[in-house]
């Protein structure tokens, strides 16, 4: 059996449709509390997998280009 992987933005979607879940009045009250606390797990870690995510490969260098600040006029 292959095993499947949830991904960020995966995490990230599930919060947002038990948003729009909430929004919509798709919960009862008495199971408010523990949707809640589903959806704040989830979002705690799609926010600490943002944390570590890197920009940009470190081993990567970024050309520095200088601007030329003489101006040269053709009058």
């Amino acid at each position: 059996m292959e095993a499947k992987v949830i991904t960020v933005q995966d995490l990230a979607g599930i919060v947002s449709i038990i948003d729009v879940c909430s929004q919509r009045g798709a919960f009862r009250g008495e199971e408010l509390s523990g949707v809640g606390r589903v959806r704040e797990s989830l979002l705690a870690e799609v926010q600490a997998q943002q944390v570590e995510a890197p920009t940009a490969p470190a081993a990567v260098d970024v050309p520095q280009v200088e601007a030329d600040t003489s101006e040269e006029s053709s009058d």
